[in-house]
């Protein structure tokens, strides 16, 4: 299968990507759960400053992604430019708030000392939709990577320039080579990874159908889940609207 970037305003191909093979994929998964086993035991500290640098990056080049956004979705670069500086705003809070957040919380119990503790997964499998496609990334990606686990995105088809602009963001950052990595696949071969024993988790940003796939394949594997679902409303701008009105809110919609 070839995964198109296909310009939504005027039909032109801007990119064709092959599909990864199903061996390349479970080399990449092997290559980032590699690279998980080293971050973990990188202080909070460490994590946080790769953390802004990728913020710096993201405010640095907003017009650039909201441009590639525009380009392969549609978002106007109005839009794209504010998405941009909210993923940024994001690193910057779990780089700031992520050690109290992960910190040991006291349990008071019969024993000597109690205490819960907040540890890594491993390789989280990321799947994202079209719609916010740097910023429905991020807002996972952001805590999941301060938290000390690393990504395997799967991101929406018609977004793959944008998933890998992502990837490139992380690793001028600093990240390790491999701890985020997009996989160019279609949906048929999310069962696969899912069911790949370094895959400690996944999650889903999507429509009911695709939620109930991953999560029966993540279930019948005693894999966590993080789901957020949702439809596909309609927004009508009716013949009698203010455009310009319409024009100013409808960015903004969703967010």
């Amino acid at each position: 299968m070839t995964i198109q970037s296909i310009n939504p305003t005027t039909g032109e191909t801007l990119a064709r990507y092959e599909e990864t093979p199903p061996a390349a994929v479970m080399d990449i998964v092997a290559k980032v759960h590699q690279a998980f086993m080293g971050w973990r035991r990188v202080t909070l500290a460490e994590r946080a400053h790769l953390i802004r640098k990728a913020a710096q990056l993201l405010r640095g080049n907003a017009g650039e992604y909201a441009r590639l956004m525009a380009q392969e979705m549609g978002k106007p670069v109005r839009g794209g430019i504010a998405e941009t500086q909210k993923c940024a705003f994001c690193c910057e809070f779990y780089a700031e708030n992520a050690a109290r957040f992960l910190a040991p919380e006291p349990v008071a119990t019969e024993a000597h000392n109690s205490f819960v503790t907040y540890q890594p997964l491993g390789v989280v499998l990321a799947i994202m939709p079209w719609n916010f496609p740097f910023w429905q990334v991020f807002r996972f990606a952001a805590p999941s990577l301060m938290a000390g686990n690393a990504v395997v995105l799967k991101h929406a088809s018609n977004a793959p320039g944008c998933a890998l602009a992502i990837e490139q963001i992380f690793r001028q950052a600093g990240f390790p080579e491999d701890l985020f990595r997009t996989l160019m696949i279609g949906s048929g071969q999310v069962d696969a990874v899912i069911e790949h024993p370094l895959v400690r988790a996944a999650t889903l940003t999507g429509s009911g159908q695709a939620g109930r796939a991953v999560a029966s394949k993540a279930g019948a594997m005693l894999k966590k889940t993080v789901l957020e679902l949702g439809g596909s409303d309609p927004y009508l701008v009716l013949e009698d609207a203010d455009l310009e009105f319409a024009a100013d809110i409808c960015p903004g919609h969703g967010w």
